[in-house]
């Protein structure tokens, strides 16, 4: 089960437990989505995840997710394809090369500046290697592209 799984679960069970403290009637109505066996095991073990589309959320609660606040992390795409980037998180964040803001190499690669909730950003790959990135906002949320020939 996926950490922002075990986040949801821990959240309703939080707000029945307190409904039954106070005597309070309540309805939860929510959504659950399901990914395929293979996917959701590679995103949990924390391994390389290849995708056609290059495709990467920002999750929410993703400020104190570290390197799990990018899924997946890390994303494999070949020469020339482009990964963009999704906010899913109600905070803003950024997706900058670089391993952090000491790094001299910081935002040459690619900077999306601020992202807002449900905002994208898109790069292209044009050569192979390796990429990491971070969150300017938040240096804990680390990610890393690996373009490869």
């Amino acid at each position: 089960m996926s950490t922002k799984n075990k986040v949801a679960i821990f959240s309703v069970l939080a707000v029945l437990t307190l409904a039954v403290i106070s005597g309070t009637s309540i309805i939860v109505v929510g959504s659950v989505s399901a990914r395929n066996s293979t996917e959701q095991q590679s995103s949990e073990a924390g391994s390389t995840s290849s995708t056609a589309a290059g495709k990467v959320s920002i999750i929410e609660e993703a400020s104190e997710m570290g390197d799990q606040a990018y899924d997946p992390n890390s994303v494999k795409v070949k020469s020339g394809d482009t990964v963009t980037w999704t906010n899913d998180d109600s905070q803003i964040h950024t997706v900058t090369s670089g391993t952090d803001s000491s790094d001299p190499n910081t935002g040459k690669e690619f900077d999306s500046s601020m992202l807002s909730q449900n905002q994208t950003f898109s790069h292209k790959f044009t050569t192979a290697g390796e990429f990491p990135y971070f969150c300017q906002l938040h240096p804990t949320m680390v990610g890393k592209v690996i373009v490869v020939s």
